[in-house]
């Protein structure tokens, strides 16, 4: 696997485009420069890897838009010793992404096939060491709670009440919520045992959340 100067020179240049679509958070564009986002795609799809685009990964996934990815990261204001669980770990794009900023990273993936797959990748990847887990994201990683950070990267029909449970006070929560077609970015502070403070952002189109508080279908 080589990461040659042309791909740093087109990371450098999506990093640029991304600040220019409007994410200003600094470590959050450093993350996105320095992870090779051509090694999660098949070699025959490398020349899309660049785009900000999403593009399909197989299993019905996808690999998130880095537009998405940035976005996403910026909304959870994440310090070195932050604790992170990522919900719907896919292509492990973002998961490596999130490794930049913090090594407290944990992931997990519905998906048995692309678990499989992408703990192979990331295990030969220079990019960290993820706990990783296979199993019902949508209920969250109790054993490893509390989180400053949860992050969710497929649609949600509701707010899945496992993973309100498993913030910090002070945690946030980042997950795209609606119908299957076009869900709402918002961002959930827990501020107390039983007080949350929801900001609903940006619209989105991601792949549905799986699992008991997700789709089921």
């Amino acid at each position: 696997m080589t990461d040659h100067y042309r791909h740093r020179g087109q990371r450098r240049g999506l990093v640029t485009a991304l600040r220019g679509r409007g994410i200003a958070d600094e470590h959050v564009l450093a993350a996105i420069g320095a992870v090779p986002r051509h090694l999660f795609f098949d070699p025959g799809f490398e020349a899309h890897a660049y785009h900000d685009k999403a593009f399909p990964i197989g299993e019905g996934q996808t690999i998130s838009q880095p537009y998405t990815v940035a976005y996403q990261t910026a909304l959870l204001g994440l310090q070195p010793n932050h604790r992170v669980l990522e919900v719907g770990t896919g292509s492990g794009y973002q998961c490596a992404v999130l490794l930049q900023l913090t090594p407290l990273v944990h992931s997990i993936e519905c998906n048995a096939v692309l678990f499989e797959r992408t703990a192979q990748l990331l295990a030969r990847l220079d990019v960290g060491r993820p706990d990783l887990h296979c199993g019902d994201g949508s209920l969250g990683l109790p054993e490893a709670a509390p989180y400053d950070a949860i992050l969710v990267t497929a649609g949600a029909p509701a707010l899945p009440p496992a993973l309100l449970r498993q913030l910090k006070i002070g945690g946030r929560l980042v997950i795209p919520v609606g119908d299957a077609g076009q869900q709402r970015m918002v961002r959930v502070v827990r501020e107390g045992p039983n007080n949350y403070l929801r900001e609903e952002l940006e619209e989105f189109r991601f792949v549905p959340l799986r699992g008991a508080a997700g789709w089921r279908t």
